[in-house]
This record gives C-alpha cells, sequence and structure tokens, in this order.
C-alpha cells in the first residue's frame, strides 16, 4: 500500500537528513548555553550560534547583528509589526498592508487598529499582484510601516519587493515582508529591495518547525523596534529567551543547502508543476489561481468549476496529502481570504485545491497525483451532474 504523495509543501516540509545531521551534536555532545560565557560548553554553543548568524545573514546579503532568532515567522511578524508601531506610534500611527497577507500579519495589524492605530489593508489586482499605484496613493505622512509578503502562501504570487521598496524608501516609510515561504526559494536581497525588517522561518525550508529570524536593519536607516518579550535581554533585548542551538544550526544548514541548490531545484519543480497543470487540462473549467508565472517554481493553486471542495479533497485521500488553502486556518469552514481577494466566488474559493511541490517530490508522485485528480473530479462530476 503506498503511503500517500505529500504535496502539502507550504504547510510544512520534512527535515532533510543532511539538516538532522548538522543538528544532532548539539542535542548531546554540544549541549551547552550560548549564553553561559564561563565555560567550553558554552562557547561551543555561542560559536554555532554565531556561525548560523552569519549563514542567514549572508544568504539575504544582511550583517549576522541584523537577525534576531524567534521561535517562527508567527513571532517575527509580530515583533516586526507591533514593535515598530510601539516604537514609533509618535511619529504616526498608521499602517498599510495587503488583503491577500498571512494572518499573522493581517491580526497584528487588527490588534493595532484596537489600540488606535489606522490600517489600510490594499486590494490585490485579478493575478494576486499589487497595485503599485494604489500603494503610493495610500502613503501618509503618518505611515510608519507597509507590510507586504515576499510570495504568497496560497497561490504562490511572488510580490515585486524592489519596486515596493524604492516607494517606500522614497517616501521614508518602513518596509517589512513575510518571507516566510520565499527564503531559500527566491534571491533575496535586504539592500536592493529596500528592507527594512523581514521575517523568516525554518520549517517551509525543510528544517525543524519551531525556529525562525527577523532580519531588523540596523543602519540607513537603523529601525527601532520595542521588544515584545522580556527577560534576560537576548538577542540585542528585542527577543529575552534561551536560543535553541539544536534548531538554530539545523535552519542555518537548510537555508545554506537551498541558496546552493537553488538553481536546479526551482527549474525541476517549476517542470513538474507545468507537467501537472497541463495533465489536468482534461478536466476542463478549471482556473489557475494566482499570475501564471511571477508565482513560486512549485506552487500550483487551482479551482475547479462544478466541484464540491470538501467532497474533492475527501475523494483524493489516501493518495494524496495537500490542502484547499492556508494550513494555518483550514479547520475554518470558510473560503480562503486570498482567494476571495482575487475575484474567486464562494464556490470556486471553496473548490479549490493548493498543490505545494518539494525537495522530496518525483516525476512518478505528479503523474500519480494528477491521475488521482483527473479520476475524482471526473467522478464527482458523474454523481452530481450540474444542472444544464
Amino acid at each position: 500500500m503506498h503511503r500517500s504523495i505529500y504535496l502539502d509543501c507550504h504547510a510544512t516540509t520534512p527535515v532533510d537528513q543532511r539538516v538532522l545531521a548538522a543538528m544532532l551534536p548539539y542535542f548531546t555532545e554540544q549541549f551547552g548555553n550560548p549564553a553561559s560565557v564561563g565555560h567550553l560548553y558554552g562557547w561551543e554553543a555561542e560559536a554555532a550560534v554565531q556561525r548560523s548568524r552569519e549563514i542567514l545573514a549572508a544568504s539575504i546579503q544582511a550583517t549576522p547583528e541584523e537577525i534576531i532568532f524567534t521561535s517562527g515567522a508567527t513571532e517575527a511578524n509580530n515583533l516586526a509589526i507591533k514593535g515598530v508601531a510601539e516604537a514609533n506610534f509618535s511619529q504616526g500611527r498608521h499602517i498599510v498592508t495587503l488583503a491577500t497577507e498571512h494572518n499573522a500579519v493581517l491580526d497584528p495589524a487588527r490588534y493595532l487598529q484596537s489600540l488606535g492605530f489606522e490600517v489600510t489593508i490594499l486590494p490585490v489586482q485579478p493575478d494576486g499582484l499589487i497595485d503599485l499605484d494604489l500603494l503610493e496613493k495610500a502613503l501618509r505622512s503618518d505611515t510608519i510601516l507597509v507590510s507586504i509578503m515576499a510570495a504568497n502562501n496560497e497561490i504562490g504570487v511572488l510580490q515585486p519587493l524592489e519596486k515596493i521598496g524604492a516607494i517606500c524608501r522614497q517616501h521614508q516609510v518602513l518596509f517589512h515582508t513575510d518571507a516566510a515561504q520565499a527564503i531559500g526559494k527566491i534571491p533575496l536581497n535586504v539592500e536592493a529591495m529596500h528592507l527594512d525588517l523581514m521575517s523568516l522561518t525554518g520549517h517551509k525550508v525543510y528544517a525543524p518547525k519551531g525556529i525562525g529570524a527577523l532580519y531588523v536593519r540596523r543602519r540607513n536607516p537603523r529601525v527601532q523596534l520595542a521588544a515584545q518579550m522580556h527577560g534576560g535581554g537576548h538577542e540585542r533585548g528585542l527577543r529575552s529567551g534561551t536560543l535553541y542551538p539544536p534548531q538554530i544550526v539545523g535552519f542555518a544548514k537548510a537555508v545554506e543547502l537551498a541558496i546552493a541548490e537553488m538553481p536546479a531545484e526551482s527549474d525541476r519543480l517549476r517542470g513538474l508543476r507545468d507537467r501537472l497543470w497541463q495533465t489536468l487540462q482534461p478536466l476542463g473549467d478549471i482556473h489557475l489561481n494566482g499570475h501564471p508565472t511571477q508565482r513560486l517554481p512549485g506552487n500550483l493553486n487551482l479551482s475547479i468549476d462544478g466541484i464540491n471542495g470538501q467532497a474533492l479533497l475527501l475523494g483524493l485521500q489516501p493518495t494524496i496529502a495537500l490542502s484547499s488553502g492556508s494550513a494555518c486556518t483550514s479547520t475554518k469552514v470558510a473560503p480562503s481570504h486570498v482567494l476571495k481577494a482575487i475575484g474567486r466566488s464562494d464556490p470556486l474559493a471553496y473548490a479549490s485545491l493548493r498543490f505545494g511541490i518539494g525537495r522530496f517530490n518525483t516525476l512518478e508522485d505528479i503523474d500519480r497525483a494528477a491521475k488521482a485528480t483527473l479520476n475524482t473530479v471526473q467522478s464527482l462530476r458523474e454523481t452530481h451532474p450540474r444542472s444544464p
């Protein structure tokens, strides 16, 4: 009996064996606390953390001092958005973001609204991309932050960070991006993209869950943040809590591998994705969600006319493990806010599939998944034919 084909790599990824091998010594032999600077065990751990900080910084063209370790992108987003708001409220109380952002950005923004901040949530175009003219018109003298994600977690759309950053820099507004889905998959350069804050996570790039980072610019301009966790003064006082060397080492190793393998892996994933899309064309009445080319190479999000979404997901079990929306909100029986934002109707939003193709997927996986999808949709259409 075959195990389900895992095509949900936007939700999480398995830990790469090479990442695990790099982590293992820090669970046992080199188990010290990086903050224990009085003996060898602490020195070993601190050195490992510093090497990891250097690797992560180099991957985005930052400096090691600008990397703050967190428990993941959700915490990094909260630290960035709330931290900027609290530290800069005397300069302004207006924040700009997008309707297609992850809830880890939208919810902190809504929280700030309850405290008296004003949040402008911009619409997106039908392909999921931001309208740069709308962004520029939304900026005001009291705007302190723009937060726009690098790669969408549902439809995979890649926003034009360099152009957004140039607009923000021209208006002297801080620019934050949630790059949870982007790190290790597309090139990121905080200088070229004029980024002031960037949220990262490990578990989307074959590192363990529970580890992430926030890039915080230290010069031109120096970003001021208010800490959201206190007690111990770790991470330049911005994020207190004992650092976890195994996770940090694993995160850095995963990013290092992904950067090295990115050109070849991107081509491979793009080929698998395009094959899947083409193989599903005989179904008819299917709609690609998001820009056709300006998207993550391993992302395929589609909607199918005349199909019950829950019945479709159930029908694909146990052959394929995948999602019909963001894994973080998949327990809610509601249409995806991302698909609604690009103009999909409720029925089409419910009848969506998000294929997240990853490092360990093969051509055989894709062909099996395509066959299962074709058979399931055809069976549902025969069982529940649409009215003429």
